[in-house]
């Protein structure tokens, strides 16, 4: 039962689109957006108090089964952000990190990187907003995306 609960609670605090796409069933999924809008302490307790009775009704497995996915897939997008921005820091901090970059992403625009990497210099010397420093990130994000799989 406290799984149960648990497991109620790790619904309530998916945003509202992985809670429809999570194929729940309709009364146990108007309860969880009902539970969302409330304000007060008691009303959301009481409301899940009857998410909890609604998924005694249920099978849990689908549920835990597709939860876990959510997980793993946040998990693998932090991994792959944490990536994508050492290897920004890198390109930044040392001229020879971009001869490396491209051995690892043979079809990388060279010229495009150094161009970018010269204007996140000289932005940050000159205390500007980091628009460079941004590019930058989107596109490693999209050069990693058209290689093949990283590990």
């Amino acid at each position: 039962m406290h799984e149960l609960q648990a497991l109620g609670v790790a619904l309530a605090e998916l945003p509202e689109s992985q809670l429809h796409e999570m194929n729940l069933a309709e009364n146990l999924l108007t309860a969880l957006l009902a539970f969302k809008r409330f304000k007060s302490h008691e009303a959301k307790r009481r409301q899940m108090q009857y998410i909890g009775k609604l998924m005694r009704k249920i099978d849990p497995a689908p549920i835990r089964a597709r939860m876990a996915e959510i997980e793993g897939s946040s998990a693998q997008a932090t991994a792959r952000h944490r990536r994508l921005e050492t290897w920004r820091s890198r390109l930044i901090e040392d001229d020879a990190a971009l001869t490396a970059y491209a051995t690892e992403h043979p079809g990388a625009d060279l010229q495009t990187l150094r161009t970018l990497i010269r204007n996140v210099r000289k932005e940050q010397k000159e205390s500007k907003p980091p628009h460079a420093f941004r590019e930058l990130f989107r596109v490693l994000k999209e050069l990693e995306a058209a290689s093949p799989a990283q590990g």
